[in-house]
């Protein structure tokens, strides 16, 4: 984990040895509460979002972590100032179209990357598709798949659950954590004065999403 993301989580988190430390308000808060089909650890991001870029680390960790019967999804969002929204909305069915294709992990890797490494900017599906195709995806069966109903319609799902969260309030910026539709990690402006290693600081926050799921 590189020192800036280590700091943005230090921001995110206070540390506690035990899970009875952990505080509704200040550790976590409960959300507009989303209906879920199993257990699930959402994270709403962005790719235009530098943090998330840098968040990616401590999501593939949580991933990593998560007990079997526990799914990781990641939630892209429309809402950020600044860019585009059409082009926003496009990263949304291309991050489906990735999933769908099996390649998601490759994929949202190059997408920030073609943001926030080379700082280049997406100005239509052309530009979508052929960072698609520079990775190994056949350019048919792209287009067949980004405008596919299925996509269309986990893109209406994804977009709803941001939006629910969003005029409730809950939602007011990325990256978010949120545990089983309920409970949201909330960040709290911590310096790094707790003694903690870089290690230790990405083992509480996969302890602090554990003890999440067990809430009712």
């Amino acid at each position: 984990m590189n020192k800036l993301l280590s700091l943005l989580v230090v921001a995110t988190l206070s540390f506690f040895t035990h899970a009875s430390d952990y505080q509704e308000g200040k550790h976590y808060v409960k959300v507009h509460e989303l209906p879920v089909d199993s257990p699930e650890v959402r994270e709403y991001f962005s790719f235009y979002c530098g943090h998330c870029y840098k968040f990616e680390v401590m999501a593939k960790s949580i991933k990593k972590n998560l007990p079997e019967n526990v799914t990781f999804v990641k939630n892209h969002v429309d809402f950020l100032p600044g860019a585009s929204q059409k082009m926003q909305s496009l990263l949304s069915r291309a991050l489906i179209t990735a999933q769908e294709l099996n390649v998601a992990e490759s994929q949202i890797a190059a997408i920030f990357k073609y943001i926030h490494v080379h700082r280049a900017v997406f100005t239509s599906v052309k530009d979508v598709r052929n960072v698609f195709i520079l990775n190994g995806i056949d350019g048919d069966k792209f287009d067949q798949v980004l405008n596919s109903e299925k996509v269309t319609k986990k893109v209406e799902e994804m977009k709803n659950n941001q939006d629910t969260l969003a005029k409730s309030g809950d939602l007011r910026s990325v990256p978010s954590i949120v545990v089983n539709g309920k409970y949201m990690v909330v960040g709290h402006g911590h310096s790094h004065d707790h003694g903690s290693s870089e290690e230790n600081v990405e083992q509480e926050y996969n302890d602090l999403v554990k003890y999440l799921l067990t809430l009712k």
